[in-house]
């Protein structure tokens, strides 16, 4: 996730240098690209680390259901922050509040069933 906010920074920093205004960017374009990476790791490297098959899928479904409140939080954020809203600000907001969902989310334990957290 880090690597994503630097590589917005990155971007950000050649646009301007180019006279280039930012383009809006939104806490649902953050997850997407947040998946796609994760997808192609998966890809590369799941095997090697053993994940799950599954794994995408659920995490694709916990982005799903936490999005709503994800862009909330961000938005909240935004704006008690006087934030600018840059692609390297949503991203570090989006990934803290996702961060915040999942440690939420009750962990199955190994018959299935969910427990607190």
């Amino acid at each position: 996730m880090h690597d994503l906010v630097e590589q917005a920074k990155q971007e950000e920093a050649a646009h301007a240098g180019f006279g280039f205004a930012s383009q809006p960017y939104r806490t649902d374009q953050a997850i997407s690209d947040l998946l796609a990476i994760l997808d192609d790791r998966i890809e590369s490297e799941g095997v090697q680390v053993d994940l799950p098959v599954e794994f995408l899928h659920q995490m694709w479904t916990l982005c799903d259901q936490a999005t709503p409140h994800i862009s909330e939080t961000v938005w909240l954020r935004k704006n008690l922050d006087q934030g600018t809203g840059s692609k390297a600000e949503v991203r570090t907001h989006t990934y803290q509040a996702l961060i915040a969902f999942l440690e939420s989310q009750p962990e199955e334990d190994e018959s299935g069933e969910a427990t607190a957290n």
